[in-house]
């Protein structure tokens, strides 16, 4: 939590002193209306998480069951470390950084310059970082998921709905399914075999791209401000 609030105090600093901006630049208002970009955005997410493990489990001929060692305590504390690990994301890559880059450069360029940052920066925190393929697959990946949420951000001018689609996704797939760095969630996988790295790779590039498909649609159907 200190993190987030440094990062904020640095961000507020950034912006009065290169654009004569608040913090509010970041689109934290109107509160409801920046509500629902993130409702929408965890929902997305959520679902499109949620698609991908049950066609998993499918080709897996395997199901979905509960961890009988899942509580509310757990949960929670599962939900509240992807939620501070997604905000201080979030504000790095789709904060004031981007919105001076954007104000800069434009936005076509600041977004590029973000997603690609993003996807470098999974290097380091998968751990993959000298491992060639990897690098590229989650590159490309997480590059891709990145251009998507910053391009939310330029067209909402709000964090609100990145935000959204980081948690949901994360959540989900952290929390609900078990598959992040948190160990046995609220679900696990019984009679988990392995399964073609294929599948994993067409889940990395299918889900950001069905995403950029999303914010697409809402910005030519003039939707996405008043989600």
């Amino acid at each position: 939590m200190i993190g987030i609030l440094l990062e904020l105090a640095i961000s507020w600093i950034l912006l009065r002193i290169i654009e004569n901006e608040s913090i509010l630049a970041l689109g934290f208002l109107p509160i409801l209306k920046r509500f629902r970009q993130f409702l929408n955005g965890f929902l997305v997410t959520c679902i499109l998480c949620i698609s991908l493990q049950l066609l998993e489990s499918t080709l897996k001929s395997s199901e979905w069951i509960i961890n009988s060692d899942a509580n509310t305590n757990l949960i929670l504390s599962s939900f509240f470390w992807d939620l501070k690990s997604v905000v201080t994301e979030e504000l790095l890559f789709r904060g004031a950084l981007l919105y001076i880059l954007i104000k800069r450069i434009g936005s076509s360029k600041a977004i590029l310059l973000s997603a690609m940052a993003f996807g470098i920066y999974h290097w380091f925190s998968f751990g993959i970082f000298g491992n060639i393929v990897p690098m590229v697959v989650v590159f490309i990946g997480t590059g891709l998921m990145g251009y998507a949420w910053g391009l939310t951000f330029s067209k909402t001018n709000s964090i609100a709905m990145p935000i959204g689609f980081h948690l949901g996704w994360n959540f989900t797939f952290n929390t609900i399914f078990s598959k992040g760095p948190l160990g046995e969630g609220l679900l696990i996988l019984s009679n988990d075999k392995v399964i073609s790295s294929w599948f994993s790779l067409l889940g990395l590039l299918v889900v950001p791209l069905l995403l950029l498909v999303f914010v697409k649609f809402l910005n030519q159907s003039s939707q996405i401000d008043k989600v």
